[in-house]
């Protein structure tokens, strides 16, 4: 594959999960609140949590560190597992009407995503040099979409609040997102899972 072709699936990526893994479930998410639809809200509230991996995955990139190549890999998979691994949440959504119109654009939404992930995955494989250099003419196309955010939040920064928004500091900031992030898996793992299994519960 050219470096080209590569650099067009990853801006396809980008602009697939900026509708999928964020547009989309934060609509749903509002809708199932106000319909008050339970089982697709808790769905949602799970999604989001295990999806602020990605985010923070972004976060290093934008910085360059080789990190975010290991999260931008990871972040699909589990967020695949949020939206499918529940017993009780599938079941009650199967038992909802099928002309039931949140409940079919959620079970659109959980197949487009995982369409999404697949791509992703796929283009992560290709580039997993990534990992050990990121001199790779495939690491500059995942770099480029959290650069331009990343410019973009530096002059927003030092226009509003007069302060500046480095590399070094989204560094941080993300290395203590994945801290708490990979406290509260493992306090999952470890304590909810044993007990709770595939029920999604208070989780």
């Amino acid at each position: 594959m050219t470096e080209l072709h590569f650099k067009i699936l990853v801006w396809l990526s980008y602009r697939l999960a900026a509708t999928f893994a964020f547009g989309v479930p934060l609509f749903l998410l509002v809708w199932a609140k106000v319909a008050k639809e339970a089982p697709i809200a808790r769905l949602l509230s799970i999604y989001w949590k295990i999806a602020s991996l990605y985010a923070i995955g972004i976060l290093f990139l934008s910085s360059e560190r080789q990190i975010g190549y290991l999260i931008s890999f990871i972040a699909p998979i589990l967020m695949i597992c949020s939206i499918w691994f529940w017993i009780d949440i599938n079941q009650e959504m199967e038992e909802m009407p099928f002309d039931n119109s949140i409940s079919l654009t959620t079970k659109i939404w959980r197949w487009s995503l995982s369409l999404w992930a697949i791509l992703h995955l796929g283009l992560n494989i290709i580039s997993l040099q990534c990992l050990n250099s990121i001199n790779s003419i495939y690491c500059n196309s995942w770099n480029e979409l959290p650069l331009n955010s990343y410019i973009t939040i530096r002059s927003i920064i030092k226009l509003i609040l007069g302060g500046n928004w480095t590399a070094g500091t989204a560094s941080f900031i993300g290395y203590i997102a994945l801290i708490f992030y990979l406290l509260g898996l493992l306090q999952w793992i470890i304590l909810q899972l044993p007990k709770n299994g595939r029920i999604a519960g208070k989780f």
